[in-house]
């Protein structure tokens, strides 16, 4: 099972930075569309997230550092969870929540909160089994 969601989880998290990716510049312009952040940071930040989801993205699905990888997991679309649900609590009307850049647009849904809290759940069960592996002196998160 934990393969499974390895796969389904990293394969997520590369599609969406491989989507950022491929333009990055059309990723600012989704940020921009949150009102969230001030522009000159926008860069940086689209920057950022794209690289956090390659690594994440690559850790889980090949194992190295699993544990980590899969926390730093459960973090980031925590984050994103909370985000999308304050956007859609503010009214924000979007035609794309930019989750996997700008080549396959998702808009921002009532629901899309709860798909950032199903990755959650399955970040979650991921590092459980992977905590269960290492030894006990690696347990500490």
């Amino acid at each position: 099972m934990q393969r499974l969601l390895r796969v389904v989880v990293g394969g997520i998290l590369l599609a969406s930075a491989l989507g950022k990716s491929l333009d990055l510049p059309g990723f600012v312009d989704v940020l921009v569309t949150y009102h969230t952040f001030p522009d000159w940071s926008l860069g940086p930040i689209a920057i950022s997230i794209t690289v956090i989801e390659w690594v994440l993205g690559v850790s889980i699905l090949s194992g190295r550092r699993l544990a980590t990888g899969a926390l730093a997991g459960l973090v980031l679309n925590t984050t994103y969870a909370i985000w999308t649900t304050l956007s859609l609590l503010h009214g924000l009307d979007l035609p794309n929540c930019g989750c996997y850049g700008v080549f396959f647009p998702q808009p921002l849904r009532w629901y899309s909160p709860l798909e950032d809290l199903l990755l959650v759940g399955m970040c979650y069960a991921v590092w459980k089994s992977a905590r269960k592996s290492l030894p006990p002196i690696d347990r500490c998160f």
